[in-house]
């Protein structure tokens, strides 16, 4: 056992007696040592609960032979730093997690890991951690926040970011603005569509990373206690049979993840964390394999903000193994798959089906016969970007408009709230990307904005920066390159005309090549954003979005 170094031998007498100071038997120290990462904290809804999750796995450790150690993870809760600087630093903070967790491992030369996050980017941080350190992990999340409830219906947090939108427009009272803040989200856990923490939630199940339900049992739920003492007694099974996260997270896996992808509609940041987590599996992805699956995966759930379902309701349907099951029905998975909790996927969704089609449609009555992503190419984005197509209106499917262009996510959000963005337009929002912004921004607030005022069905929106999970509407991120990297997005000027096609994958800037050469001669790219920090560091290190934003 690796803690073998920490705790065995007359020379390792001095670590022993600092467990011993920790309180720790010897009793104990015989024991493979499990580290349980945890998120705990109390500036983040989703993360609120983990304290509670966290000793529901170390109980289960305990149980199973083990001597569980809680360590802890940072975490931002991406709506509490929307719309300000405070995002830059969301992205990037997934690098800083993975790399703590590595240091925790290799510090203390822990025997596995339960990985215990919530929210957008300590999912996949964790997840990157064990991969690159090859070690026995499992994820155990702490699961979705109920719906709250506006006017009668359900609704999750992108409602509030519209109603301030409507509320701006004048199209929403103060009183029912005051309404919606107070009862969009009711309880604690991971936002309640099918956001980014959601997705990655729900794709660590597809993944084989995570026990059933881990995507969609509700935070509140005693059954999210109960998952927690399941995966601390199956990481000790993965331990003692030396089963570490490259055989569970591979080529195989991937592939079913990205199918599960693409029939939930999941965030268009799922492209960017799935990549960055197989760079760190040693099995890279090339975003060409997105819409190889996506072009023969049918679209089955629109939850929010792509429809009125929740997670909740996508639970109360099956979860994640009755869509698995659907796909199954037209071979679309590997069911040989192994998966973290001793079954191959095929045992795992045995007589599994779907337990109503609220939240999940037949695969023989798709939303779509494609998937709910597409990333599209063209000389605006020669190295792709993605749009999550399934949350975009019909009429929005194929647009030419007028570029309306803003070197900044905040320029941007003042247009739209001063009325200065019109039907037809296509909104530009440039150096917002992971080396220009830097740190990617994610957009909720101009999307919002512009579907608060009835305009999602008319106005498109492209950026090197990220959208969130929330955002709905002809929302285009990741152009690749990015401007601060002399992508031709730092080329386009106000008024060029932009066509976007996403059956057909792809978004022109109707500008001749000899003009664009012209451009690019008299370029200057902006002085960075931030000098200090280590966001400045970030930026001289990160990779683009198409390779996942990874440091290099």
């Amino acid at each position: 056992m690796r803690s073998d170094n920490v705790t065995k031998g007359s020379e390792r007498a001095p670590n022993r007696s600092l467990f011993y100071a920790l309180g720790y038997t010897p009793e104990e120290l015989e024991r493979p040592l499990i580290g349980v990462v945890s998120a705990y904290s109390e500036i983040v809804p989703g993360h609120m609960n983990l304290d509670k999750l966290a000793n529901a796995v170390k109980a289960g450790v305990s149980m199973a032979g083990g001597t569980p150690v809680l360590i802890p993870a940072i975490g931002v809760c991406d709506g509490i730093a929307m719309g300000h600087v405070g995002m830059k630093y969301s992205l990037a903070s997934r690098e800083l997690i993975c790399d703590s967790v590595e240091t925790m491992l290799m510090a203390h030369q822990l025997d596995g890991l339960v990985l215990v996050p919530n929210c957008d980017k300590i999912v996949p941080a964790m997840v990157m951690a064990a991969v690159r350190m090859d070690v026995p992990a499992i994820v155990c999340s702490g699961g979705p926040m109920l719906a709250g409830t506006f006017e009668g219906n359900h609704v999750s947090l992108s409602k509030i970011f519209e109603a301030v939108g409507s509320y701006k427009a004048g199209m929403m009272s103060e009183e029912q603005l005051i309404d919606c803040t107070d009862n969009c989200c009711p309880s604690c856990g991971s936002c309640s569509g099918m956001y980014t923490a959601n997705s990655m939630n729900c794709l660590c199940e597809a993944l084989g990373f995570a026990l059933p339900g881990n995507g969609t049992i509700p935070a509140v739920y005693s059954q999210r206690l109960q998952l927690g003492k399941r995966s601390g007694m199956a990481i000790m099974d993965l331990v003692n049979k030396g089963i570490t996260a490259r055989q569970i997270i591979n080529e195989r896996s991937l592939r079913n993840a990205l199918a599960c992808d693409m029939a939930l509609g999941c965030s268009t940041n799922s492209v960017l964390h799935l990549l960055a987590i197989a760079n760190e599996a040693g099995c890279p992805m090339d975003l060409k394999l997105f819409n190889e699956v996506s072009a023969h995966t049918p679209n089955l759930c629109h939850l929010a903000p792509a429809g009125p379902t929740h997670m909740q309701d996508l639970h109360d349907a099956g979860g994640i193994p009755a869509v698995q099951a659907e796909l199954a029905k037209r071979n679309l998975l590997d069911l040989s798959a192994p998966t973290v909790s001793g079954k191959t996927l095929g045992e795992v969704i045995e007589g599994v089906s779907m337990k109503n089609d609220r939240a999940i449609r037949p695969i023989e009555n798709p939303y779509s016969e494609t998937g709910g992503l597409q990333i599209l190419w063209g000389n605006l984005a020669p190295n792709g970007c993605v749009v999550k197509r399934s949350a975009v209106a019909a009429e929005m499917q194929v647009h030419t408009g007028p570029a309306r262009v803003f070197d900044s996510e905040d320029d941007a959000i003042a247009a739209i709230y001063d009325g200065k963005i019109v039907s037809g337009d296509v909104v530009v929002i440039r150096y917002e990307g992971p080396k220009g912004g830097p740190g990617m921004r994610e957009m909720l607030n101009p999307t919002s904005a512009l579907a608060g005022m009835k305009l999602d069905k008319e106005v498109a929106l492209i950026t090197d920066g990220r959208f969130s999970g929330a955002s709905r509407g002809a929302a285009i991120g990741h152009v690749s390159p990015e401007a601060a990297s002399g992508g031709p997005i730092g080329l386009v000027q106000e008024g060029d005309t932009i066509s976007i096609n996403i059956p057909d994958a792809s978004i022109t800037l109707n500008v001749s090549d000899a003009e664009l050469d012209a451009r690019r001669m008299t370029y200057i790219c902006p002085e960075p954003k931030i000098k200090t920090g280590w966001l400045n560091r970030y930026a001289r290190l990160v990779s683009s979005a198409n390779e996942g934003a990874v440091l290099k």
